[in-house]
């Protein structure tokens, strides 16, 4: 079967993490993402008896992973990346999706500096939920522009220097900064877990978080 590239190099990661960590893969199956029937991979990896059950990609595949995996009476909560915490993920796998884990980069609402203030006026302008990374991209585009207002200029050779170095108080963070790499610094992870139905915070790592949870 075939595994989308991103799929694969997220669950390479995270063998590379449980192993630094002095944990061990006790199995590894493959899928792809057309797949919804799991009965045959989920009752194998039922016969090691594992802590947990990493799937590194999408809800149209892990939410009729989580439902296949009570069914068949695995008590491992499945672990999974932010192409799960979704509230489709919740609507597809229904009460099954309790239990289930998420990681998601970036802070929640409540915890970026701006969060709730960005919330209320985004919910008055579009009518509908944040979407999960507009508050970064929304900071992103006001870091350029600011970077363009210092430079005086709109060219890219003048103002990406500038942009390089740059010092920007926005929605999600009061220090906006990029290392050598041009990557943000600092921009937190947040776990997520099931409980009732609702995606609730684990734990927040990083990103100037008030507290983990």
């Amino acid at each position: 079967m075939t595994v989308p590239l991103t799929v694969r190099a997220l669950a390479d990661e995270f063998e590379k993490a449980v192993k630094a960590a002095g944990g061990k893969i006790a199995k590894r199956e493959f899928t792809n993402d057309k797949a919804t029937d799991f009965a045959a991979i989920l009752t194998s990896i039922k016969g090691v008896n594992p802590d947990v059950i990493f799937y590194g990609g999408a809800d149209a595949q892990s939410a009729p992973m989580a439902k296949q995996m009570k069914r068949l009476g695995i008590n491992a909560p499945l672990v999974s990346g932010e192409m799960t915490k979704t509230p489709n993920f919740l609507q597809l796998a229904g009460k099954e999706a309790d239990g289930s884990i998420a990681s998601l980069a970036g802070l929640p609402l409540d915890q970026m500096p701006k969060g709730k203030d960005y919330e209320a006026r985004y919910k008055a302008r579009f009518k509908s939920d944040v979407a999960t990374y507009s508050p970064y991209g929304y900071d992103a585009t006001g870091a350029m522009i600011q970077a363009m207002k210092d430079a005086k200029s709109a060219d890219p050779k003048v103002y990406l220097p500038v942009l390089a170095k740059i010092k920007y108080s926005g929605v999600t963070s009061s220090n906006w900064s990029y290392d050598d790499k041009g990557d943000l610094k600092d921009g937190g992870i947040t776990v997520y877990k099931v409980v009732g139905g609702k995606w609730t915070v684990m734990e927040t790592i990083g990103g100037g978080a008030k507290s983990a949870q």
